[in-house]
């Protein structure tokens, strides 16, 4: 009997990545500064349907689907590179976000062909955006106590119940949706269904979330005999769990992950100058070493899922360490800007960008999974209980 094992082999990426890499920097220099967006910092979190649709032109997004769909049937290690190079220079790309990463993958795997004719080729041209359905009130990240219920009747679904922290379901078309279609029958994981809803079906009312650092990203989104057409059935009835935790891999395994408050390391430096003291250079250079440690544990999970792989344990470990990396940086880096920063102004300018990274950290535990379901993901995986 073979004993589970983490692997993360070192992976060096191809030169048609990095030739890639330099092409994205390019688009960028040239696109950013002509894109208008209501903070710079946020990120992924961040809408701009004009740079969605400027990296679509492209062929950026839905870079490795199938060309009968729009895609490029270019590799999953192109992908990490155009992710790496938007994470790291603070791009808009909040309005495709979700599509390209997660929602569209899961309707290739799982969807119809009718469904993937009608949504895929809007996703790849950068004009179609997908909020995620899954979470409830009262039940933290336990999916399986799902309580939002879809009754069959004629010609599809009567769906009512409450999902909430949904981003951007207030500017986005779809939300896939996690509903309980049958029973619980003593297995909470039977009887679960995802349905592809149209955000603007009567009977579904957005309210706003708004987050600690006053964005409204987040949303409650509340189902009232919202009716839902049959034909919006993702996969089969009660496969729901299975294509959930699918679809859960997607959302873990990728750079931002360790990347999403990355310009605070970038602001550091900038506040630090040319010449830092030893101290701060020796805080700054641990900064980066965990940094670049994170990013060659995800290039070895690219390299793993690109030779045909589902590295979900190593996956799961890289989202649980960025997520400590990116609550420990915010304040190291405060710290350390507030007894080195090279200007008062510069100093008042960073201690704006590490406000909001702060007030945003707590946020990186809930996302993608909770710290102890990562955790017990990985002790499963590897025989420990």
């Amino acid at each position: 009997m073979s004993i589970p094992k983490l692997e993360f082999p070192p992976f060096h990426l191809p030169a048609e990545a990095e030739a890639l890499r330099e092409e994205v920097r390019a688009f960028l220099k040239e696109t950013l500064p002509k894109i208008k967006t209501e903070d710079r910092f946020a990120s992924w979190n961040t809408a701009s349907p004009e740079f969605s649709r400027a990296l679509g032109a492209k062929g950026w997004l839905g870079i490795t689907w199938p060309k009968q769909y729009g895609g490029a049937e270019r590799t999953f290690l192109d992908r990490l590179v155009v992710t790496e190079e938007l994470l790291g220079n603070s791009a808009p790309a909040g309005s495709h976000w979700v599509a390209d990463r997660q929602s569209g993958p899961l309707l290739l795997k799982f969807g119809t062909e009718q469904q993937r004719q009608a949504i895929l080729p809007r996703i790849v041209k950068g004009e179609c955006y997908f909020s995620i359905g899954m979470s409830e009130p009262d039940s933290g990240s336990d999916l399986a106590s799902v309580r939002t219920r879809a009754e069959p009747v004629p010609g599809g679904f009567r769906v009512n119940g409450t999902k909430v922290w949904t981003s951007g379901a207030h500017r986005n078309h779809y939300c896939i949706t996690l509903v309980r279609t049958s029973g619980q029958h003593g297995d909470r994981h039977k009887g679960l269904s995802q349905l592809l809803v149209d955000l603007k079906t009567p009977g579904i009312t957005i309210r706003p979330i708004i987050n600690l650092a006053g964005r409204h990203d987040w949303n409650e989104v509340t189902f009232s005999d919202a009716f839902i057409p049959e034909d919006c059935l993702i996969g089969n009835e009660g496969d729901g769990w299975l294509q959930v935790t699918s679809e859960l891999a997607f959302e873990r395994s990728g750079p931002e992950r360790f990347m999403q408050n990355v310009y605070v390391l970038r602001e550091l430096v900038r506040v630090l100058g040319r010449q830092p003291a030893k101290r701060a250079s020796a805080i700054l250079g641990r900064l980066i070493a965990r940094l670049w440690t994170l990013r060659q544990m995800s290039t070895a999970v690219a390299g793993m899922m690109q030779g045909g792989k589902s590295p979900a344990i190593e996956a799961s470990l890289v989202k649980d360490l960025g997520t400590i990396y990116q609550q420990d940086l915010p304040e190291i880096a405060r710290t350390l800007a507030e007894s080195d920063a090279t200007t008062e102004d510069d100093l008042a300018d960073f201690l704006d960008v590490a406000q909001y990274a702060t007030m945003m950290a707590p946020s990186y535990t809930i996302q993608g999974g909770t710290t102890q379901v990562l955790r017990g993901i990985v002790a499963r995986g590897l025989g420990l209980r």
